[in-house]
């Protein structure tokens, strides 16, 4: 059994995973009625959330029982400084009171991974002689703060096919929805709106869609979003359900063409999106037209565990520790 304990950003989590089961206990207290007062997350007040909030995460930790744990697993790197400084200090007073060794998990590395978790599931026992009919697999981690496009090869080495040169996808959807009035976090309500929108009333641009820029980027998205508004300040405004749903359509495209180019140049059995924007219906439907057209399987994350949790850095940690010749770059 392995606990784990995530605090990237403005989550607090704590989980609990058995290998011959799965997730038994996974609990999240999340921050974001108090940071949309301020239209995103301010670092120092998460921080100080988080020292609130482990508190009673940890008691539920202990009245579920973790007299059976081997290994704490708690999330590094990348995250807000001062929020994963809770979370690790966290770990290693678990460590001292219950003599436990800790793990330290890249916190992309728990997103990329998440979408096996419903796999372990199917067959606990046999998850990795069944974990190699995935691979090689192709991951979209696709969040607020990460638009990373991965490769796993078979011994699990993990290598960046591209990334996002500036805004992340997700980024681009709350800074989007901010531009457009509504509240934070947006990227829902953008999707919201979207569905009776008309995909193609606006065009907005595309960065890197020729194959040879294996990168994304949504910083110019935003701001085109920005001088369309303009035009119109003052005067009629168009339809925002044509306008979210051709935003909407510029940044689901650009993903989706990018794994395409991907699915092109290297070999894989399946493909995966993870993050906080991979619980959008468009992209999903998207990618699982695309997995259908290149005959490969399309592995996808609970709708909790797309957004930061525990339990993707603890069945992390369970799958390097596993894994023969398992190797993270």
């Amino acid at each position: 059994m392995i606990i784990g304990i995530e605090s990237s950003c403005d989550e607090s989590a704590v989980a609990l995973f058995d290998e011959k089961i799965g997730v038994i206990f996974e609990k999240i207290s999340s921050q974001v009625e108090l940071h949309a007062e301020y239209g995103g997350v301010v670092p120092e007040l998460a921080s100080r959330e988080h020292v609130k909030n482990f508190v009673p995460l940890l008691k539920d930790l202990k009245d579920f029982g973790v007299s059976r744990a081997k290994l704490i697993a708690v999330t590094k790197e990348p995250g807000l400084p001062g929020c994963l400084n809770i979370g690790l200090a966290v770990a290693r007073a678990l460590a001292i009171i219950l003599r436990l060794p800790i793990r330290e998990v890249n916190h992309l590395h728990g997103h990329l991974f998440s979408p096996f978790i419903p796999v372990h599931a199917q067959g606990p026992q046999s998850f990795f002689s069944n974990l190699k009919e995935y691979l090689p697999h192709l991951g979209l981690l696709v969040s607020g703060g990460n638009t990373v496009l991965f490769e796993i090869s078979k011994n699990l080495t993990i290598a960046t096919i591209a990334e996002t040169q500036d805004d992340a996808a997700g980024e681009a959807f709350d800074k989007g929805a901010r531009l457009l009035g509504l509240p934070y976090p947006g990227g829902n309500l953008i999707e919201k709106l979207a569905s009776s929108g008309n995909s193609k009333k606006y065009q907005f641009p595309r960065a890197f869609l020729n194959k040879s820029d294996m990168k994304f980027s949504f910083s110019g998205l935003k701001t085109s979003l920005r001088y369309f508004l303009e035009k119109f300040e003052g005067s009629f405004v168009p339809n925002i359900n044509d306008i979210c749903a051709s935003y909407q359509e510029a940044i689901v495209e650009t993903l989706v063409t990018k794994v395409s180019h991907a699915l092109e140049k290297h070999s894989c059995k399946s493909i995966g999106i993870s993050g906080g924007v991979s619980n959008n219906n468009t992209l999903r439907k998207r990618m699982s037209t695309l997995v259908t057209k290149f005959n490969k399987k399309l592995v996808l994350p609970l709708g909790h565990h797309s957004c930061d949790n525990a339990a993707m850095i603890a069945f992390a940690a369970y799958v390097d520790d596993n894994f023969s010749g398992s190797q993270y770059r």
